[in-house]
């Protein structure tokens, strides 16, 4: 298992389109992912599940991922929240 925390930096958080990128990057690993804010935990893989979160920029998030490309799967989802190419 590997996590890490990071601030969401995108204009509007994680809501319907950058929550649409988020989803889309997390799919592309083999790994099992969820996010996690205020003790409670969702699938990083699910839409109505990240959208449920209600996170809002500069909010600080935990990503967790466990299985073979974990590492990568946290960090690539890190860099994507950290640093938003699309606001």
């Amino acid at each position: 298992m590997y996590s890490k925390t990071a601030a969401v930096k995108n204009q509007v958080g994680l809501h319907a389109r950058p929550a649409t990128f988020f989803i889309q990057k997390a799919n592309e690993f083999k790994s099992n992912i969820w996010v996690e804010k205020d003790e409670r935990r969702v699938n990083a893989k699910s839409l109505l599940g990240v959208l449920s979160m209600g996170i809002t920029r500069d909010m600080e998030i935990n990503i967790i991922a466990s299985g073979s490309d974990e590492t990568e799967a946290v960090e690539a989802l890190v860099e994507l929240i950290a640093n938003p190419t699309t606001d």
